[in-house]
């Protein structure tokens, strides 16, 4: 009696199949944005092909600070105080600059207590993907308005929110990120290409996904909801990312796209829509999210990108290795050192 061979598991190109980036089951809500969020970051980090136990993962507090635990068990992680994940995340990229690093977050974390720790990063271009999963409440605490719910959303028990926003994506770009992106949880399509750039991405990567809670803020008249943003999306671009190990084969007509290289040799290409956007351009990139608040859209997709500034690496000349694997000879100044450092002083 002959078998049916055994069916080939699918693997990405370092040979490693989907499971082994995978993490613990979700206890969050069923239903949850976040949920949808942890997939395509697995997916992505899967089909790049980076070795999940090089990743330093970090987090702070709230339904956020979940997600981490749900995708690459095998790397690095780190759930941080309150609103403090970008610092210590800055500080463990210093002390070792060859482990790319995420931190994923929430609306409370980055524009609430943790928003001096938020502006810091940005200002210092810290080469990292940061994940903002918005949902304009703070589910942790039965709902509360965040600082990023619209002006005019409206709660369940019916209370409007009068109180202006903060917007994290102009933030970003005001300040130093150099990718800049806003997506929504469920347009599959979108949320992995750009989560794809920005880890391919060398410098500060600021991802704010609209993030519906299916508990506190996904009824009619809130502007984080599944239908509000399936009823004003309005992506400025459709995105598609090409790995640097994958044939370009693909030809489009002269003028419907614009490609961008990567530093790693991967490209991003953007298909214009009804609209002509230019991503390396930081005055049209908040003008155009100045006028998509005001006509009441959502504007998605990738807002900025900055190729060209120094990160925070790169401004401070951090050698190349592992602080810690350094012999002391390479970390203790000479006595002449000192003795030029203490002369200064004089």
């Amino acid at each position: 009696m002959s078998t049916a061979p055994p069916i080939a598991k699918k693997l990405n190109h370092i040979e490693l199949e989907l499971l082994s980036y995978r993490g613990g089951k979700s206890t969050l809500c069923a239903g949850c944005g976040h949920n949808a969020i942890t997939e395509r970051i697995t997916e992505a980090f899967w089909e790049l092909g980076v070795e999940p136990w090089s990743v330093m993962k970090f987090s702070g507090i709230g339904c956020s600070a979940k997600t981490p635990a749900y995708f690459m068990s095998a790397s690095h992680g780190l759930n941080a105080v309150h609103g403090r994940a970008p610092t210590v995340a800055t500080g463990a990229i210093l002390a070792n600059t060859t482990l790319p690093a995420i931190v994923v977050t929430g609306d409370g974390d980055t524009a609430s207590i943790g928003l001096g720790h938020y502006m810091h990063m940005l200002r210092r271009n810290v080469p990292l993907v940061y994940v903002i999963e918005n949902n304009g409440v703070y589910g942790l605490t039965k709902g509360q308005f965040s600082a990023t719910a619209d002006v005019g959303s409206k709660l369940k028990t019916g209370v409007i929110n009068d109180t202006q926003p903060i917007d994290c994506c102009l933030a970003g770009i005001e300040l130093g990120a150099t990718f800049v992106a806003r997506s929504f949880s469920g347009d599959k399509r979108q949320l992995s290409s750009i989560l794809k750039a920005a880890i391919s991405h060398r410098g500060l990567a600021v991802i704010d996904v609209i993030s519906p809670c299916v508990t506190f803020n996904d009824h009619e008249g809130s502007t984080h909801s599944y239908q509000y943003m399936k009823d004003h999306d309005e992506p400025v671009h459709e995105v598609d990312f090409i790995p640097s190990f994958v044939d370009i084969d693909i030809e489009f007509d002269e003028g419907t796209t614009h490609e961008v290289e990567m530093h790693d040799g991967s490209r991003i290409r953007l298909k214009k829509l009804d609209r002509d956007y230019d991503p390396k351009d930081a005055l049209k990139a908040i003008t155009a999210i100045h006028e998509s608040k005001a006509s009441q859209e959502v504007l998605t997709g990738i807002l900025y990108l900055d190729q060209d500034s120094p990160t925070l690496v790169d401004k401070l000349n951090v050698v190349p290795e592992p602080l810690a694997t350094l012999p002391q000879d390479r970390v203790r100044p000479s006595r002449e050192a000192l003795a030029y450092i203490m002369d200064e002083f004089r």
